[in-house]
């Protein structure tokens, strides 16, 4: 199939070029002017910004694709700028998720498949929710709101492109490999390994993770599959943060995380780090299994987390 890969210069976009093309399909890696020069090897390069609905729309009509991926964030700012980072996905979650249906449309793609994360649904029911769980659109922190109301909109977005444009939304976990937050060199990496991430008593929030390279495969699978709606993409071990953050604190080489009292936290660690080690929930992935014929090669965090 012709398939065009906006974000392809991402932890995840990147390496998808590759497997598509492995795969058989003719890809076309999107990608803006500032990072033509980091673009993957593909069949075309076209080069526009996802917030230039104009630009957009006449590069997306070139590759002539029939899917459309949309692997568009601007996480890569978090260490230097994170408020620029979440504003700028935020964007790229509406507005470009917008441009991006816009164009698919008028290219005569059939099929639009988009990112999204597993670990926006609220603090609430059984301790691994579905994807029926409802997000946490009225998170009592501004900044974790905003940034779950933009997912919502990108996933309302590609569910409603239309009866001719089929859309599957993939909510990944935290990934973890190179590139990520969580890779030795990462900013969350760098931050256990100066013992700069304690782990707020009891540690009872429940994370889901994922290897980038199951998120590729993940996507492969979905490119290739008929299957329309929201799927959790996760391995198949979620583990509270009283678990996962010893174990790789100690697969760094780090020092273990000393223990805090939980009401401290959102004050050490921001709002949202708080929330992740002490009260959020994780994700079910039965649905990616069964409907997209997936499963992660990795299925648990502790085969790989801090090793990459």
């Amino acid at each position: 199939m012709r398939v065009l890969v906006a974000g392809a210069t991402g932890v995840v976009g990147h390496p998808l070029v590759g497997a598509l093309r492995a795969r058989g399909h003719q890809v076309s890696a999107l990608v803006r002017e500032e990072s033509r020069a980091g673009a993957p090897e593909a069949d075309a390069v076209v080069v526009a910004d996802a917030l230039d609905r104009q630009a957009l729309l006449a590069a997306v009509s070139a590759a002539r694709p029939e899917v459309v991926v949309h692997q568009m964030s601007a996480l890569r700012l978090l260490r230097d700028d994170p408020a620029g980072a979440f504003a700028l996905t935020a964007r790229l979650r509406t507005e470009g998720t917008a441009n991006l249906v816009a164009a698919a449309r008028a290219a005569g793609a059939r099929r639009l498949v988009a990112q999204s994360i597993a670990f926006a649904a609220a603090p609430a029911g059984d301790p691994v929710l579905d994807e029926d769980a409802p997000l946490y659109v009225d998170a009592p922190d501004p900044g974790w709101a905003a940034t779950v109301r933009a997912v919502a909109e990108l996933e309302r977005l590609v569910l409603g492109g239309g009866p001719d444009l089929a859309g599957a939304v993939l909510r990944y976990g935290t990934l973890y490999g190179a590139g990520t937050a969580y890779a030795r060199d990462g900013g969350t990496g760098q931050r256990v390994l100066a013992g700069k991430l304690p782990l707020p008593e009891g540690g009872s929030g429940i994370m889901s993770f994922l290897h980038v390279e199951d998120a590729v495969g993940a996507a492969v699978a979905a490119v290739e599959s008929d299957a329309t709606g929201v799927f959790h993409v996760t391995d198949d071990d979620p583990a509270p943060a009283a678990q996962w953050l010893p174990h790789y604190a100690r697969a760094l080489g780090g020092p273990p995380p000393r223990t805090v009292p939980a009401a401290m936290a959102p004050r050490l660690l921001g709002w949202f780090m708080a929330h992740q080690l002490t009260a959020a929930h994780g994700a079910a992935n039965d649905r990616a299994r069964t409907a997209l014929a997936w499963k992660p090669l990795r299925p648990s965090w502790r085969d790989g987390l801090g090793g990459e």
